[in-house]
């Protein structure tokens, strides 16, 4: 099994490891800092440095749970690597995770909404809410306290804590569908005094980093459901 090390460092931006497997254009290593996609988080790309040769990752998919980084091109052997991840897409991603977790926590506080579906992206992100009714002016409201939020600078942090704990406290989810399954040891985003979340992603380290979320749009995607663009700047 892969280690996973971007769990505990998002801002990790080089690291070595070896290469444990290699089919085609696949790769499998021992441990790595780049996020696989999931979660309607995108993955990270960058590079793989091997015996003086430079290969680019183009994606990382999980895959029957083995983690696989694909590059530009055959050749690369099992041996010892050099890895470098695009900081700014990461970086990016991050900032757009946390805000979807401020922007989750406001709607759900404000309307009870839970997320049914979910999508980061560089330049735009969407959320799928289940909100029963459409009102703009409450919209523009929520994204008005989510901004305030991000100003006041709260520290996140990430733990750990067992299965069975996390099933006591709904409010560790935001997520329509629960829990994720078959998963032990429930990883949990704080943000300092004001969310706590189940989550498997990159976030940044304090709420200022996010910058300005922008609402872009809002549409009826069926009954109570509310899907919301937004950008950020």
């Amino acid at each position: 099994m892969t280690e996973l090390i971007y769990l505990n460092d998002s801002y990790l931006k080089e690291f070595d490891a070896k290469v444990l497997k290699v089919e085609g254009k696949l790769v499998v290593l021992d441990k790595t800092a780049f996020y696989p996609q999931g979660g309607g988080q995108l993955s990270d790309t960058g590079e793989i440095i091997s015996n003086n040769s430079r290969y680019k990752v183009l994606s990382v998919k999980k895959i029957q749970g083995e983690v696989f980084h694909e590059l530009d091109r055959e050749g690369i052997k099992i041996s010892d690597v050099h890895c470098i991840i695009d900081w700014q897409r990461r970086h990016k991603m991050m900032r757009m995770h946390t805000a979807a977790h401020i922007l989750s926590t406001i709607f759900n506080k404000e309307s009870g909404a839970l997320i049914t579906g979910n999508q980061l992206d560089l330049e735009k992100t969407r959320i799928d809410f289940s909100l029963e009714n459409f009102d703009r002016e409450k919209i523009n409201d929520y994204f008005a306290k989510a901004n305030e939020i991000v100003k006041t600078n709260l520290p996140l942090k990430v733990y750990y804590i067992p299965r069975h704990e996390a099933e006591k406290d709904h409010s560790l989810t935001k997520l329509a569908k629960g829990l994720p399954e078959g998963i032990a040891e429930i990883r949990i985003v704080e943000i300092k005094s004001f969310d706590i979340q189940a989550d498997g992603g990159t976030h940044v380290k304090s709420t200022n980093e996010v910058g300005n979320i922008i609402f872009i749009s809002a549409e009826n995607k069926g009954k109570d459901n509310r899907r919301v663009y937004f950008r950020l700047e």
